[in-house]
């Protein structure tokens, strides 16, 4: 017969088991908490057609302080190539972090044709199914739709500042002049009218990237209190074409850029099939009787205003990185900055991307680490270069290894993180960049480069005495 007393006992035992229950309930929970408290934060930070025409990559004419401070407490990768030299497609490379592998992903159409198929598996997707919090602003995946709301945030859209509100924003500086030339004033750019560059007299919010920033900042202000470890894309539009930013930076560079040597400017000796600059005077053939190939002074005068786009651009950047200082983010969060591909300006008679030369898949990859993160406890030296080549495709597999995430088996990059603890480290490695044709591709080494073309056309170039690729050996 079951007795009072035992009942009592009973009840004893099942609160005692309740309240371990409990306890080890909320012991977990601050495990879970201690946990997500102690993996880094990552500020990942996009930039449109940005050539290494920076500072900190030895460009004497440069005027990037902002971005030469990020790479004094960062690792700098010299020899860092882009998967494929077109918007679209790198970016749709990097957040897959898989090689093309179907005609799609060689276009910028990449991300929009195939983020069915791979969209569970993505960058942002990883890290938010491992507790992150993950917001987009700007230009990351290239099209609206691409990669927003369900890709980044459980439960809610994209921030705002998708493709389409950032390059036509709300600003009291649309003014009837700017509407007629405009594009980035709230008119589409006109293909074969809208001229290549402007400079408005106005303040930097005359332009997309200064809401950017702003946006930027105002996000980091909230997640600055926020306990789960976040992942935050920010996406600059500066210097892409139009090469246009308010005046003011434009006038740091009237004069000190200097023009390209003959033989650099010269028109290639070699048939490829990819040898003319179409994007330019498709989109951008406003030009008057002035060419770039032809007018030395006109091609200086837009080589003068990228300069001035990425002065701009930095000191929008500078911006986002003075937020994460002042509140106190930088302690915990890891910093990268890159670009989805280089543009000429000039060289071998190209204004354009789209090409496998160094002028075009080249492009600067900056990282900052700080000590104590899960995946590299001593943070990255502060100031330190690396030469090896490395590729766009190894940030996926480098970000979920500095977190502290599991490795991802569809990942074919391998991870930069042996190299951001010590740039000599051995590297097996060699960067491959794929053409928007089947059979055509750049192969980066670490003095290397060599160029195959589907017709069977190659180049070779060695790079520390012929920077430039003038020299086909």
């Amino acid at each position: 017969m079951f007795c009072l007393h035992s009942l009592s006992r009973t009840t004893t035992w099942i609160a005692a088991l309740a309240l371990t229950m409990a306890l080890g309930a909320s012991q977990a929970e601050a495990d879970q908490e201690r946990s997500n408290n102690s993996r880094p934060n990552v500020l990942l930070i996009a930039v449109d057609d940005l050539r290494c025409d920076l500072g900190c990559y030895g460009v004497p004419y440069a005027k990037s302080p902002h971005l030469d401070r990020l790479a004094d407490s960062a690792r700098v990768f010299t020899r860092h190539f882009v998967q494929v030299p077109t918007c679209g497609a790198s970016r749709c490379a990097l957040l897959r972090g898989r090689y093309p592998t179907v005609p799609a992903h060689v276009g910028n159409n990449a991300i929009r044709e195939t983020q069915e198929s791979w969209a569970a598996d993505s960058l942002p997707t990883t890290f938010r199914r491992n507790g992150y919090t993950t917001l987009a602003l700007g230009k990351i995946s290239h099209y609206p739709g691409g990669l927003t709301g369900k890709h980044w945030a459980e439960g809610r859209e994209e921030l705002p500042g998708a493709w389409d509100r950032c390059w036509v924003p709300e600003s009291p500086w649309k003014t009837p002049e700017a509407m007629m030339h405009g594009y980035a004033h709230g008119v589409a750019r006109k293909p074969g009218i809208s001229p290549p560059w402007e400079g408005v007299e106005g303040p930097d919010d005359a332009y997309p990237d200064a809401w950017v920033a702003s946006e930027a900042s105002r996000t980091l202000e909230s997640l600055a209190g926020q306990t789960q470890p976040w992942f935050f894309a920010v996406g600059f539009f500066k210097p892409h074409l139009p090469f246009a930013a308010p005046k003011q930076w434009h006038d740091l560079h009237t004069t000190g850029i200097p023009d390209l040597s003959p033989e650099v400017a010269a028109k290639p000796l070699w048939p490829s099939g990819w040898h003319a600059s179409g994007e330019f005077r498709r989109n951008y053939g406003h030009t008057g009787d002035r060419d770039p190939a032809d007018d030395r002074e006109y091609a200086r005068l837009l080589r003068s205003a990228y300069a001035g786009c990425v002065s701009y651009m930095d000191a929008q950047v500078g911006r986002v990185l003075n937020t994460v200082d002042e509140q106190g983010l930088a302690m915990n969060t890891i910093v990268v900055l890159w670009s989805d591909h280089g543009w000429h300006l000039g060289e071998k008679q190209h204004w354009q991307k789209y090409t496998a030369w160094r002028a075009c898949t080249r492009v600067p990859l900056i990282v900052r680490v700080p000590q104590g993160t899960t995946g590299l406890a001593a943070g990255t030296q502060s100031g330190s270069s690396c030469s090896k080549p490395v590729n766009l495709l190894s940030l996926y597999p480098t970000l979920l290894e500095l977190a502290g995430l599991p490795a991802n088996s569809g990942n074919d990059g391998p991870s930069l993180v042996p190299l951001l603890r010590d740039p000599e480290s051995e590297w097996k490695h060699v960067s491959l960049t794929h053409l928007s044709e089947p059979g055509s591709y750049g192969l980066s080494a670490l003095d290397w480069r060599l160029i195959h073309y589907a017709n069977g056309d190659e180049e070779l170039y060695h790079t520390p005495d012929d920077p430039y690729e003038w020299s086909n050996l």
